[in-house]
């Protein structure tokens, strides 16, 4: 008999959740990372707050005093992240939900942008939340339950010019949090992707994101794309709170949860379109399967 504090894997069952929630977020300076972190101290839980300057965050402590811990954090170095996770970990006791949230967008054409600068995205928004994960998961798993959230975007199914290897960055990062959640479920871990749609946060000012040099051969077609941008219609970013709540109070929450009301429509045609092209070409498809062995 499988004794009741643990599961038929072996490992423990998972706790249940007390409230407050403890929360650890990455990139709490600006943008959603700060609505949501504020969001959650305003509600009762506790926040581990994170930034590569804590300057940017010291506000957080006068505000809402012990309930929030302020930890300098820079997801490009592993070292810096363990160490930060551990001391989330011990100052609170638990952590409930651990949130990858920092990145930023490169801006320049699949001909025009660096392979340094690739390199650099990927750390930041790809490779950094690995690490977040993997210092993450031990202390998870020792305590019985947790939820891992990640913030990608509506442009992990789709993608637009221009910002490609932004929009590459969040479709790796999909498929890595997809595959985390088949592989620690049954540790009681839960993990959700956050798709938000345009919303008027700071992701689009200077500080989040990073130029290519340009190329003149591009310059109206990029004009062209900017002035589409400045006529999207943008969300709130305070609107996405309560709805970030549902999902981890949920007890059985999503595996991807759109923020907004324009990413279903968009992602709905697009796959509308590639199961057609798909279906229009199955048998050419079929005939490259060859006789089976």
């Amino acid at each position: 008999m499988v004794p009741q504090n643990e599961k038929a894997t072996g490992q423990p069952a998972p706790t249940p959740v007390t409230s407050p929630k403890v929360w650890f977020i990455t990139g709490t300076s600006r943008g959603f990372g700060r609505v949501w972190a504020e969001a959650a101290l305003k509600r009762g839980d506790k926040v581990a707050a994170t930034a590569r300057k804590l300057e940017s965050i010291a506000d957080l402590i006068e505000k809402y005093g012990p309930n929030v811990l302020t930890l300098e954090l820079d997801v490009t170095r592993p070292e810096q992240v363990k160490t930060a996770v551990e001391q989330a970990y011990a100052h609170f006791g638990r952590l409930d939900i651990v949130f990858n949230n920092a990145g930023y967008s490169l801006v320049g054409t699949i001909e025009e942008v660096s392979p340094e600068d690739i390199h650099a995205l990927y750390e930041t928004n790809i490779i950094g939340p690995v690490s977040v994960i993997q210092a993450a998961l031990p202390l998870l798993r020792k305590q019985g339950h947790g939820h891992i959230l990640g913030t990608s975007s509506n442009l992990g199914h789709v993608t637009l010019p221009v910002i490609g290897y932004y929009c590459s960055s969040k479709w790796a990062f999909e498929a890595i949090h997809e595959s985390l959640a088949a592989e620690v479920k049954a540790f009681g871990i839960h993990v959700t992707i956050i798709e938000p749609g345009a919303y008027a946060t700071e992701f689009g000012s200077q500080e989040s994101l990073k130029f290519a040099q340009g190329l003149d051969i591009y310059t109206d077609f990029k004009a062209q794309f900017f002035g589409q941008l400045k006529t999207m219609e943008r969300g709130d970013p305070a609107a996405t709170s309560e709805a970030l709540f549902k999902v981890v109070d949920e007890e059985n929450p999503p595996l991807r949860f759109f923020l907004g009301s324009h990413n279903l429509p968009w992602v709905r045609t697009a796959y509308t379109e590639r199961l057609a092209t798909w279906e229009a070409w199955e048998d050419v498809s079929n005939s490259a399967q060859g006789q089976s062995r």
